[in-house]
């Protein structure tokens, strides 16, 4: 027997689909429609082409949605009432992007399948068990308090799917597993997970903050948009730009896909190569400072897609990490695939490589809400 959910990721201009059998956990159905004006009629496109491949949705049990923030409203994914999506809309300004994309997602399912029930998940929800001394940013209490200004974290969804994971394969309970995970893509953010759930994260109130990114800066000194703005008139809405969307990996080297950082680095490039140096840097702090938090680390694990496929930045980050005992295994962290140890017998704690699967995670997330196995 089938239990479909279908996945929706809307964006700006954007929708991804995903037609799940969560009973086989397979994907039967994938895609994205793209330079979307209408998310009407990009969810019927993608209803055609579902079909098209031969699929109903008869067995159609929920519809997940992608939901980016959440804010400090909700821990766990949500059934959508009137309720909860007037909540999402109340969070527009945390994400101004994002939300208003998910709510044109969410009504256009909502229009289209009125008689099923649909679930959000949220990339934040994950991280809401950081305890406050994690999450509260050292701010003058009307910001804390009026303007919800705290640290939120993102990547929760992959996250947690990859945090199971990382305790099915080490055969442990994952309530007594502590795991510093590594999601390094386009986006990246490191987190602490304690028992499976998140003491602490490097992303904050927004995903700039933390690690090198793609085109995102990660830390900078707070004070250097007031110091742009004495110095070459910067305005707010460009610091923001730029740092967002014109800094990190794009910003050092030129190039934001680390594919062709790597290349160039290899060919003696010398800013690919201090990018390279940069983004090792800053994760060596992150993996040091959560090791710390934590108090034992069980599992040191990579995912996303940087983190999956680029065995150089593997190895000259666990190089860096001799001091918590890893010893990789050079030959496993070069070549294989899927779910896999990259350290050697000697290392005192494994490292993983674990492919994430967001829509999965959401799929799943949506079946264990509308049978009651967590609350609303």
């Amino acid at each position: 027997m089938t239990s479909l959910v279908l996945v929706i990721n809307a964006g700006s201009s954007s929708l991804k689909f995903q037609l799940i059998d969560v009973s086989s956990r397979a994907t039967l159905v994938k895609g994205l429609i793209e330079r979307v004006t209408d998310h009407g009629a990009a969810l019927t496109e993608a209803l055609r082409r579902i079909g098209a491949d031969g699929h109903d949705l008869d067995g159609l049990v929920a519809v997940g949605h992608r939901v980016v923030h959440g804010g400090a409203s909700f821990s766990d994914p949500a059934v959508i009432t009137a309720e909860v999506r007037a909540e999402v809309e109340r969070l527009v300004p945390l994400a101004p992007l994002h939300n208003p994309a998910g709510l044109l997602g969410i009504d256009a399912a909502l229009a289209a399948f009125p008689d099923v029930p649909h679930v959000a998940v949220f990339d934040t929800a994950f991280h809401q068990s950081m305890p406050p001394a994690a999450h509260t940013y050292a701010v003058p209490a009307a910001w804390r308090e009026e303007l919800r200004v705290r640290r939120y974290g993102f990547h929760g969804t992959s996250i947690g799917y990859v945090s199971r994971r990382a305790a099915a394969l080490l055969g442990r309970p994952v309530d007594v597993t502590d795991l510093v995970v590594l999601h390094l893509g386009n986006g990246c953010s490191a987190a602490a997970v304690h028992a499976g759930r998140s003491v602490d994260t490097s992303m904050g109130m927004t995903p700039l903050e933390g690690l090198v990114m793609g085109t995102r800066s990660g830390d900078v000194d707070p004070a250097l948009g007031a110091y742009l703005e004495r110095v070459a008139g910067l305005d707010p809405a460009a610091y923001d730009t730029a740092l967002n969307k014109a800094s990190g990996l794009l910003g050092l080297a030129g190039a934001s896909d680390f594919r062709e950082i790597l290349d160039r680095r290899a060919a003696g490039d010398p800013d690919a190569s201090l990018a390279f140096d940069v983004v090792v840097h800053r994760l060596v702090k992150y993996v040091g400072a959560y090791a710390a938090e934590l108090g034992r680390v069980d599992a040191l694990v990579f995912t996303g897609g940087i983190g999956e496929h680029a065995a150089p930045l593997r190895a000259a980050l666990i190089e860096r990490l001799t001091l918590l005992g890893l010893v990789l295994d050079a030959s496993a962290n070069e070549t294989g695939a899927g779910e896999r140890s990259i350290s050697s017998r000697e290392s005192r704690i494994p490292a993983l490589v674990i492919p994430t699967n967001e829509e999965l995670e959401i799929a799943l997330q949506s079946v264990r809400v509308v049978s009651g196995e967590m609350g609303d």
